[in-house]
């Protein structure tokens, strides 16, 4: 029995893979399949269901360029509404026909004899002429070591599985970490529980938020004006994209951002020592600023403690930490982020029989976030080098679109079937990238976390604006790759 064949395979049907699928129909690719391991679409929407998960860039920009939203109800879309926006492009589209929900990637291997994928699943193999990764970085809990957590008797469970029946009403609740998704959900179970102790290993900046309810006029407005939503778009793009003055121009840029935070501090925590116990100590943008007008003022509250100590142990019951204090717990949620590198990239297997996941270990390498050496027929969005640190993700994730959309179509046009990105081209781009990030402030600012590999260096943030790298990526370069 023969396998089953397709010209493109797609993994994830996130933002990153149905907008692939639309971009890939328009150019005239029509066979292609999207492997989506969860029951529904959405990527990390679907996935992160915790009390307050909204966005945190505004929702106007937040979304395809090509699908404007002049309906969004407030300034920062809410889980559900992203989740339906979503949704609503793969139907209006005519993507859905195309994602296969419910199918996990197992394997994937280039095959050099044949010169196309083999593509293990877990619903059934099938090969490809091209197969592209639109895998997301934030669909896998983080848990931290922690000595004698599995003798914990009480409840656990990390942010990204949420369990909705268990009833927070009245208990004494552990929160460790303090990332985005924390900053979110504290403010939002704070008030129902009887005590709330959080554990912060590292103050994040929080900067103003400014969130609001849209009004049925300007929606009106968006509607009937595409020029407005035009307008409001850039207006954002421009605010966001002024981060970078920071976080790879120069770290003196840092003085009226870091205003804005230390207004934030004044204004919403009264209490001295928490303030001095929540005011970041490295400089802004080293670590990813959060926009919130909530968590500083649930930190406030009478039954709720910041604990900087550190934990030495779980115990049955409770929690104690390196000082030796214990406290009482009933529940513990993990506000630690996620993994890194998703487990898809340990099993896509390129031409030197090495994983994606392989070659990230050992140093963050792609050719513009978006193709590696040695894998030929692959591409992918928001890899190493294809993340910005002050822009919003969906902006990369169209560029990218583009380009790997346009490189198809090239190879197409030129009747080749083969294209691979040459490996001395790659080698440039990356040192390209190491040399303009090392006066960067993820690399100079003071911090260790996601914008960093553990051996200090830049764990592939594109170091320099957006509009840059949309330039760069605006028309598949063929004289970088092997096309035949």
């Amino acid at each position: 029995m023969s396998t089953e064949h397709h010209r493109i395979v797609i993994l994830g049907a996130g933002f990153g893979g149905i907008g692939l699928a639309v971009k890939l129909r328009e150019a005239g690719f029509e066979d292609l399949v999207l492997l989506e391991r969860a029951d529904d679409l959405g990527g990390t929407w679907q996935a992160n269901t915790y009390p307050g998960c909204a966005c945190d860039v505004p929702s106007q920009l937040y979304s395809y360029s090509f699908a404007p939203n002049p309906n969004w109800s407030r300034t920062y879309g809410q889980q559900r509404e992203i989740l339906d926006y979503i949704r609503s492009v793969a139907t209006e589209h005519d993507v859905v026909r195309h994602i296969r929900l419910g199918t996990e990637l197992l394997g994937a291997r280039w095959d050099e004899q044949a010169s196309l994928w083999r593509i293990e699943t877990s619903r059934g193999d099938l090969t490809a002429d091209y197969f592209i990764s639109a895998a997301g970085i934030f669909a896998e809990a983080k848990l931290p070591s922690v000595p004698g957590l599995d003798d914990f008797e009480g409840k656990t469970f990390h942010s990204l599985h949420w369990d909705h029946d268990h009833d927070l009403s009245g208990e004494r609740v552990a929160v460790i970490g303090t990332g985005a998704s924390a900053v979110q959900f504290v403010p939002e179970i704070a008030p129902k529980v009887a005590e709330l102790t959080v554990f912060q290993r590292s103050a994040p900046w929080i900067v103003p938020r400014m969130d609001r309810a849209t009004l049925g006029f300007e929606r009106f407005l968006l509607k009937r004006l595409p020029l407005a939503q035009k307008t409001v778009r850039g207006t954002w793009y421009t605010l966001i994209e002024s981060f970078g003055l920071v976080g790879f121009v120069d770290n003196r840029f840092r003085h009226p951002f870091e205003l804005m935070g230390r207004y934030q501090l004044r204004r919403q925590i009264r209490d001295i020592a928490l303030r001095r116990k929540v005011t970041p100590d490295y400089i802004i943008g080293c670590k990813r600023a959060i926009f919130s007008d909530a968590y500083l003022p649930a930190l406030d509250r009478d039954n709720v403690e910041v604990v900087t100590d550190g934990i030495a142990e779980v115990r049955a019951h409770s929690i104690v930490t390196r000082a030796g204090d214990e406290i009482p717990v009933d529940t513990i949620i993990f506000g630690t982020g996620f993994t890194p590198i998703p487990t898809a990239f340990g099993r896509i297997i390129g031409r030197e029989d090495v994983s994606i996941a392989d070659l990230y270990h050992k140093r963050p390498q792609t050719y513009l976030g978006t193709s590696v050496a040695g894998f030929p027929n692959f591409f992918c969005t928001l890899g190493p080098f294809g993340a910005a640190g002050n822009q919003s993700a969906i902006f990369m994730i169209e560029s990218q679109i583009a380009y790997i959309v346009d490189a198809l179509s090239t190879v197409r046009e030129r009747g080749a079937s083969r294209v691979e990105v040459r490996a001395e081209v790659q080698e440039a781009f990356v040192e390209e990238m190491r040399e303009r990030s090392a006066a960067t402030v993820w690399l100079t600012g003071g911090c260790q976390g996601y914008y960093t590999t553990p051996d200090g260096q830049n764990a592939g943030l594109y170091p320099s604006w957006s509009f840059e790298y949309r330039r760069r990526t605006s028309k598949f370069d063929a004289d970088a790759y092997e096309v035949a």
